[in-house]
């Protein structure tokens, strides 16, 4: 694909069969997805009746969705069709012939710089749908996503089953530490890191709480609060491009003991909340790039050393740092490698009716 090439690449799967009801209304017409969840988290990929959004860049691809296809996006996330927690993205064509496609990602109140359990996603979908060519035992590709460009590899058996995948993201470095926060009646201690999108971490026993479903409310109210306070800190600024400022969710970690099969790995718990109280189900693969440069940075884990980086439903992302770079202003930023699996969870052709009197949906939290 050409830098100036701004159709979306050939869909594997169209529109197809019959439509029942109307069409119309601000949507004007069906729109085509292919659901997955990566390590339980939902990500719906829109495969037809959306022209993909233009620009020469993904940078600029992402401000064009912004401008002229948030009804989408909410049609897509909203309930009925979708609920407070989805997540999705277009297929667009790449920057330039060295990636296969790009990705512009969208949840509940916008769209996001980077979304790791979102590339794992789509990479599996790009390989079961046909638009990338599979082959086995691994299949080397590159994405492009706002954030940068991705290589990514994905294990594929015999018989062209889509394994893991893992991707390789954009440099991670640790933006500060340290930082006290006031919110809701008391200080909390933030470190915040770099992953493709800025990130506030908190131990989650420095509130006397657990990454665990019983505590989940207070995790997500007080999440929200401390990346909001952070939200124009000097701290989430990017230095080169401003477009990637602020902070995008809180990681809530603990450590877990190692297990007798794996004595060797670093192993860590955690939930993510971001965009505006949106719980990631999953490890949150560019947040596990965030956690990966904080534990770098503080000697807690090696080059090449293997974190087994597990989410609050208790699915597992495969991390690790491969090598260490000169990050911005001076400072040390690390490549990491992050991995999980995708399953598809179904096809959908979307329709609004124009009588519907809910139009483009609603939010319950």
């Amino acid at each position: 694909m050409s830098d100036t090439d701004d159709t979306a690449p050939t869909i594997a799967a169209p529109i197809v069969g019959p439509i029942v009801g109307p069409i119309g209304g601000p949507i004007g017409g069906p729109i085509a997805t292919a659901d997955y969840h990566t390590a339980g988290e939902p990500f719906r990929i829109v495969t037809g009746g959306v022209a993909a959004p233009g620009g020469a860049t993904m940078l600029d691809r992402r401000a064009a969705a912004i401008a002229g296809l948030d009804h989408v996006r909410a049609f897509l996330i909203n309930e009925p069709r979708g609920h407070a927690d989805m997540y999705g993205c277009f297929v667009t064509p790449a920057d330039d012939d060295g990636a296969a496609f790009g990705l512009v990602f969208f949840h509940k109140d916008g769209f996001s710089t980077a979304c790791g359990h979102g590339t794992i996603a789509a990479v599996t979908w790009a390989l079961e749908s046909g638009l990338v060519a599979a082959a086995a035992p691994v299949t080397h590709l590159a994405v492009d996503v706002p954030s940068g460009r991705l290589a990514v590899e994905a294990d594929v058996d015999a018989d062209g089953r889509v394994g893991e995948v893992r991707f390789t993201n954009v440099a991670s470095w640790v933006a500060a530490t340290g930082i006290h926060v006031d919110v809701v009646g008391r200080w909390w201690n933030v470190d915040v890191s770099f992953g493709g999108a800025f990130y506030a971490s908190v131990r989650a026993a420095d509130g006397s709480l657990a990454v665990r479903a019983e505590d989940l409310d207070e995790l997500t109210a007080v999440g929200r609060a401390i990346k909001r306070a952070l939200d124009k800190h000097r701290a989430v600024r990017h230095p080169d491009d401003d477009r990637l400022s602020g902070c995008y969710g809180t990681i809530w970690w603990e450590d877990e003991l190692p297990t007798p099969d794996q004595p060797e790995h670093v192993r860590q718990r955690n939930v993510t909340v971001f965009a505006d109280g949106e719980v990631d189900r999953s490890p949150c693969g560019s947040g596990t790039s965030a956690r990966l440069a904080l534990l770098h940075h503080h000697g807690l884990l090696r080059t090449g050393e293997l974190l087994r980086h597990e989410g609050i439903v208790g699915t597992a992302f495969n991390a690790r740092v491969l090598s260490t770079v000169a990050g911005p202003e001076g400072r040390t930023a690390v490549i990491t490698q992050v991995g999980g699996r995708a399953h598809r969870t179904g096809t959908h052709v979307f329709t609004l009716d124009p009588s519907d009197e809910i139009g483009l949906g609603f939010q319950l939290r």
